[in-house]
């Protein structure tokens, strides 16, 4: 059970968990202490089997506002700054061998547009903003570019880093940090439609078929179908590939559809 005072709530229904930002006095800024429950959410859901999809979501009007710049200019007396942590939360969702789906039903900015980019799929309002506005304080989006600049066009990629400026949805899924955007009303019947979709694939090749998405350029690419070649031949010899196969011929809903009551 969640902790009143919590900064990140857990709930799971469905094969699906959500974790919910919840600092909405300070925009739910990356703090150590949301970072740190972030963390033990995406561990807690990963090691549980009956999990198949994770939903990132917020209270409060705004998704995330960035790093905690009360925390971070505390932190100068030491010499320290909490980057390296947003980092591992980085990691940890691009990582995550469960699909990551972001709800964004308001404002993010800088920090939590790599958190919006880490996801494998992110819905949000048509209506939301975002932007980098890091050069704008004297800094620079480092950290979060290990998963912002996968997703984005290179043009508008400089564009938005360089300016600063705020830019909507649309221009969001324009450019590929986001999947979609939706007028806010229908915001909660896309992301039950993606998370419908997810939990009928199977856990072990939902987690190949990210490992795919995470494969460098291939270099020389008769070695790299050779290696896919191998790959495939694995995963339709396993045992969810049999039962997959088996429960196609059959015309029978496969063991772990069956098993979410689908």
């Amino acid at each position: 059970m969640t902790s009143p005072d919590a900064f990140v709530r857990v709930a799971t229904a469905h094969g699906v968990t959500t974790l919910t930002l919840d600092s909405p006095h300070n925009r739910n800024a990356l703090s150590t202490p949301l970072m740190t429950e972030l963390l033990a959410g995406l561990a807690a859901a990963v090691a549980d089997d009956a999990v198949r999809v994770i939903v990132l979501d917020h209270t409060g009007p705004v998704f995330c506002s960035g790093a905690d710049l009360k925390e971070t200019a505390a932190a100068y007396a030491s010499g320290t700054v909490p980057a390296g942590m947003l980092g591992d939360v980085l990691a940890a969702v691009w990582e995550c061998p469960k699909p990551v789906l972001a709800r964004v039903a308001g404002p993010a900015r800088a920090g939590g547009l790599g958190l919006i980019a880490a996801a494998d799929l992110a819905v949000c309002a048509a209506e939301a903003t975002f932007a980098f506005t890091e050069v704008r304080i004297g800094v620079i989006p480092a950290v979060i570019s290990a998963t912002v600049l996968p997703r984005l066009t290179t043009r508008a990629a400089a564009e938005l880093y360089l300016t600063g400026d705020t830019f909507d949805g649309r221009r969001a899924a324009e450019i590929g940090l986001v999947t979609a955007a939706v007028p806010a009303a229908e915001l909660d019947a896309a992301v039950r439609r993606y998370c419908d979709s997810l939990v009928r694939g199977a856990p072990s090749a939902l987690a190949g078929a990210k490992r795919l998405l995470r494969r460098p350029a291939a270099v020389d690419l008769r070695a790299d179908l050779t290696e896919l070649a191998e790959v495939s031949t694995g995963y339709f010899l396993s045992a969810d590939g049999v039962e997959g196969v088996t429960a196609f011929r059959e015309k029978r809903p496969p063991r772990w559809v069956a098993e979410l009551g689908g």
